[in-house]
């Protein structure tokens, strides 16, 4: 799905933030109206939290083989239900001190 299926243009406007790793630009990308790319700051991990979450969740799959996306699917699914039940950790992964404080 792109731009037109939105109904991004002239009226309806898309600003999206990039980091800067290598395969995330191109110079050949057009980019078509209506969208704007923004390039965050390198190594600025409290623009995008949940960078700090990759370990965390590709821990069950490093070194792993699956037979299908189904099956990747539900190792990631169930990674994912573990670190709901570990909001402790979570939290000291992505909550930055400059965050507002959100009761919980």
């Amino acid at each position: 799905m792109g731009a037109q299926h939105f109904g991004v243009g002239e009226n309806k406007q898309v600003i999206l933030a990039l980091e800067q790793a290598g395969w995330h630009t191109s110079s050949k990308l057009r980019v078509p109206p209506g969208i704007h790319l923004i390039e965050m700051p390198s190594h600025s991990p409290e623009l995008q939290p949940a960078e700090r979450l990759w370990p965390l969740t590709n821990e069950p799959l490093a070194n792993g083989t699956f037979e299908n996306l189904d099956e990747l699917g539900a190792v990631v699914f169930e990674q994912c239900q573990q670190l709901l039940k570990q909001k402790d950790l979570v939290r000291g992964l992505t909550n930055f001190h400059w965050w507002p404080q959100v009761e919980t």
